[in-house]
């Protein structure tokens, strides 16, 4: 489980650029942990298997923000069934465009899961997952989503691709309360010698108290930290870099969006201010870094990323080259939402082979539940999904970490990504 994860794409969902999302969100007190499940739990073996993938691939936050896992997953299940399926059964994918709303996405849930009757959903990435108590409540498995918002880290019957180990009752965490680790900082320490760290973020609620979250991490690991601040509306990223470069920041963290990134780059390549690393999320971890950051190439260069997941540029994984191979039959560019989207619909895939004739929910859920973690044939850091009574205090937690470089992309860093673990503090933190 990485719970920071979760807290950066919360702060995602939540600044001012995505927050024109509305929509009426059920209470968590309309979810009733022990409702029998009003969708058919088993599968018939004459028809194909039905699966939903729900993406906000029109929300405010931008068109492509979103779609990643989804277009991961149906490239999956493309090449699975031009194999011939499960047993000689296809997998029909059913997709459906939430808008980034909270309405938007309980009608995708209602027309997914009551109207279509789809066996499960897959790779999720809902800008507002306003309809998680209902795909709980129905006991339709949700695998493999995105976790931007805690319901993965709330409800039964959704497991998202990081994997949890809270109770998953109804209530968020413990009692509401989330927990991540600082690996990342300690990472950073260990391996670059970073010692001070700069902190950059919007003068916005959300984009403070993420910003905050990444400070406290950071003096956990004894790092000295320059919080900056800049105005949303009309920031100043100049004076913000011209400050990183006096006080001499080994490390940028920051709580913006992509486009706040790149002016930032921009403004610390004009004033001359060199970083041992601008560490960016999983969101930004694409092929697009090339555009997105093209006029700020000193920081372009400069730019790492950390992850759950394995570089999608590392070809010498056969895993990796099956997803690239797929992916290229497709065109565009490629992202580590797309590989964690393959990942999603892989290990949807392994669970209901695991279930040979018998294809019900409850054996699905058995698989993907089970105590032995999934790794997706080496793609992902060992998932696991447990029900602890009581946060952990510290955890073994691995990090994958890859550099971008100019002409050959996202170079992995830190060596095999099983082996590049740390033990860490668990900080408290609520969504």
């Amino acid at each position: 489980m990485r719970p920071h994860r979760a807290a950066e794409a919360l702060l995602l969902a939540a600044l001012l650029i995505g927050s024109a999302a509305c929509g009426s969100r059920l209470p968590q007190s309309a979810f009733e942990s022990g409702a029998s499940p009003t969708s058919p739990a088993r599968s018939n073996a004459a028809e194909p298997i039905r699966v939903g993938v729900i993406a906000s691939a029109t929300s405010p936050v931008g068109g492509a923000a979103f779609t990643g896992p989804g277009e991961g997953a149906k490239a999956y299940f493309d090449a699975l069934n031009a194999k011939g399926g499960v047993d000689g059964r296809r997998i029909e994918v059913i997709t459906c465009d939430d808008g980034g709303s909270g309405v938007g996405n309980n009608e995708c849930v209602h027309k997914l899961v009551d109207e279509r009757k789809v066996f499960a959903l897959v790779a999720t990435a809902a800008l507002d997952y306003a309809g998680a108590p209902l795909v709980s409540k129905a006991g339709v498995p949700d695998i493999g989503g995105q976790p931007i918002g805690p319901a993965y880290d709330t409800y039964p019957h959704l497991y998202g691709i990081y994997g949890s180990l809270a109770p998953r009752n109804g209530t968020t965490g413990w009692g509401g309360t989330l927990y991540g680790g600082t690996e990342v900082y300690r990472y950073f320490k260990t391996t670059q010698g970073a010692r001070t760290a700069a902190v950059v973020s919007y003068n916005q609620a959300s984009s403070a108290a993420y910003a905050r979250l990444i400070t406290d991490g950071l003096k956990a690991e004894g790092y000295r930290v320059v919080a900056e601040q800049v105005d949303f509306a009309l920031p100043n990223f100049r004076a913000v870099a011209a400050d990183i470069k006096q006080q001499g920041a080994d490390l940028v963290f920051d709580a913006m969006d992509t486009h706040g990134n790149a002016q930032l780059c921009e403004a610390m390549d004009a004033v001359g201010a060199r970083v041992t690393a601008k560490v960016t999320n999983v969101q930004n971890w694409s092929s697009s870094v090339a555009r997105d950051f093209k006029d700020a190439s000193a920081c372009r260069n400069a730019l790492w990323v950390t992850g759950s997941s394995r570089n999608y540029e590392a070809t010498d994984q056969p895993a990796v080259r099956a997803f690239r191979d797929a992916m290229k039959a497709k065109g565009g560019e490629l992202s580590q939402w797309q590989l964690e989207g393959w990942a999603a619909a892989m290990w949807f895939t392994d669970a209901v082979k695991s279930c040979t004739a018998d294809l019900t929910r409850a054996c699905v859920e058995r698989f993907v539940s089970r105590s032995e973690p999934y790794t997706a044939d080496g793609l992902l850091l060992p998932v696991r999904y447990e029900r602890l009574a009581e946060p952990p205090k510290t955890r073994n937690t691995c990090l994958s970490v890859a550099r971008w470089q100019d002409g050959r992309g996202w170079v992995t860093q830190g060596g095999e990504m099983t082996e590049n673990c740390f033990d860490v503090p668990q900080l408290p933190y609520r969504p």
